[in-house]
């Protein structure tokens, strides 16, 4: 059970091209958003799509993966680590980031 403590699986469309960063220390990181799409019917008996949004990091060789082949629209399967960060804005505001660290990236469609 371990294995699964900390473990998000999602399959989903970029949202824009990915932000590459490269880091002092040589490596990479790359930071993209995905949608996914789930279908409901309404009380009314209406299809309703119900899209969120997903925040990933990707670090190392995943993120020179990202920079070299994903672009906005490709879908894409992640597997990864939900990871909770706060911040300070300049005015004092604190703010909550919520994000996964990808460790395994599945290139999928065309």
């Amino acid at each position: 059970m371990n294995a699964i403590k900390n473990r998000v699986q999602l399959i989903g469309n970029l949202g824009q091209d990915p932000e590459i960063m490269d880091l002092e220390n040589g490596s990479k990181l790359a930071k993209f958003s995905i949608a996914t799409s789930d279908y409901y019917k309404n009380a009314k008996g209406e299809k309703v799509e119900d899209t969120q949004w997903h925040n990933i990091v990707a670090w190392g060789k995943t993120a020179e993966i990202v920079e070299s082949y994903l672009t906005k629209g490709k879908q894409v399967a992640i597997e990864g680590k939900l990871m909770h960060r706060t911040y300070e804005t300049k005015e004092g505001e604190k703010r909550y980031f919520t994000e996964i660290k990808c460790n395994e990236l599945l290139m999928l469609g065309k």
